[in-house]
C-alpha cells in the first residue's frame, strides 16, 4: 500500500481528452446527410403522420449535428489550431446555427441543408491538417 502512495507519477500529455482518433467530424456529416435526406422525403409524402414524424426526426438529428461539432469545437481542437487556423471559431459558429432552429432544425429547405454540408466540409478539411502533424 505505501508503495503505491509513494509510487512515482508520470506525467501524460495528450491532445484532447482521449488519445486521439476518437474524434471526427464524419459524426457531423452524417447527422447532415441524413437531414437533407429527410427534407427530400417530406417533399414527396404528403401523409401528416409521416411527415410529422420526419420533422422530429429531422429535428433530432439537427441537435444531433450541433452536439458532434460542438465536441470538436470544444475538447479536439485547441489554442494553437485557432492560431493557425483563425476561422474556425466563426466556421463552427456558422455551422452550428445552420443546424439550430434558424437552419435545418426549423426549416424546410434543402439549400440550408446544403449549406450545413459545406460548413462541415470546411471543417472536416481543417481537421484533416491537423492530423497530418
Amino acid at each position: 500500500m505505501l508503495s503505491r502512495i509513494f509510487a512515482r507519477t508520470l506525467d501524460v500529455h495528450a491532445h484532447c481528452d482521449l488519445p486521439c482518433g476518437v474524434y471526427d467530424p464524419a459524426q457531423a456529416r452524417i447527422e447532415a446527410e441524413s437531414i437533407k435526406a429527410i427534407i427530400g422525403k417530406l417533399a414527396d409524402n404528403d401523409d401528416p403522420d409521416f411527415r410529422t414524424r420526419a420533422v422530429i426526426i429531422k429535428e433530432q438529428r439537427s441537435e444531433l449535428v450541433k452536439h458532434h461539432l460542438w465536441v470538436l469545437w470544444t475538447d479536439y481542437f485547441k489554442p494553437p489550431h485557432f492560431e493557425k487556423y483563425p476561422q474556425l471559431h466563426t466556421l463552427f459558429n456558422e455551422a452550428t446555427k445552420l443546424a439550430g432552429a434558424t437552419g435545418t432544425k426549423g426549416s424546410m429547405d434543402a439549400s440550408v441543408a446544403d449549406d450545413l454540408l459545406a460548413k462541415i466540409d470546411e471543417i472536416a478539411e481543417i481537421f484533416a491538417e491537423t492530423k497530418k502533424g
